[in-house]
């Protein structure tokens, strides 16, 4: 005998993933130069000779190369610091 059953059902098509957009390109770190350097040091040694602690100083440092990287000098760092 003829089995009379319904016909299944076509499966449902699957989702196309989204286009993923290029991954963004990381920042080059710019090299602080060498007057940069001796200027900084300088500028440290001022802070540790007024009694700054090492866990500040070493934030401090930090924060500063940030800044002169981005150009800032050693005066224009400090004050933006000294802002936030």
């Amino acid at each position: 005998m003829a089995d009379y059953s319904e016909p299944e059902p076509a499966p449902a098509p699957e989702p196309v993933p989204e286009a993923k957009p290029p991954p963004k390109k990381k920042r080059e770190s710019t090299p602080m130069t060498a007057g940069q350097k001796k200027a900084l040091t300088k500028h440290m040694e001022k802070h540790k000779k007024e009694g700054m602690s090492q866990k500040e100083m070493k934030s401090h440092r930090m924060k500063m190369m940030v800044r002169m990287r981005k150009g800032m000098s050693v005066a224009a760092a400090h004050k933006d610091i000294k802002q936030v």
